[in-house]
């Protein structure tokens, strides 16, 4: 599986790394996640690690997008931590589509991500 998961329902945080190429299959287990949290703890934040990652396969993209429209209104805060200049692009991308604040964190600056998440 290209995707991780960590849940800290205290924190309304969900931690989530993703490595390799998403694909439709990591949408199946990530999705219950997400609602699990969200019915549990109401609006959530998410930190999104992106770790030697590749994008999405053309099933994920739409698993994607019917998240993101699914979800516009129960995520807070996204901070994304990533490693390629295409990724911090993808962070100023997605805006637009939600109703979440998002920020870009490079690699390493995971601490400072939690942070903003936290403030």
């Amino acid at each position: 599986m290209a995707i991780e998961f960590n849940e800290i329902v205290d924190a309304k945080l969900l931690e989530v790394t993703a490595s390799g190429k998403l694909s439709k299959e990591d949408y199946e287990h990530f999705e219950p996640a997400v609602s699990g949290l969200i019915e549990a703890s109401g609006k959530i934040k998410i930190l999104f690690v992106m770790h030697d990652f590749h994008g999405w396969d053309l099933g994920a993209v739409w698993e994607d997008i019917k998240f993101a429209t699914r979800h516009c209104r129960d995520i807070e805060k996204i901070a994304m931590v990533g490693e390629h200049a295409w990724e911090k692009w993808m962070a100023t991308i997605c805006k637009p589509f939600t109703m979440s604040k998002i920020k870009y964190f490079d690699a390493g600056e995971e601490e400072a991500a939690r942070d903003w998440l936290a403030s």
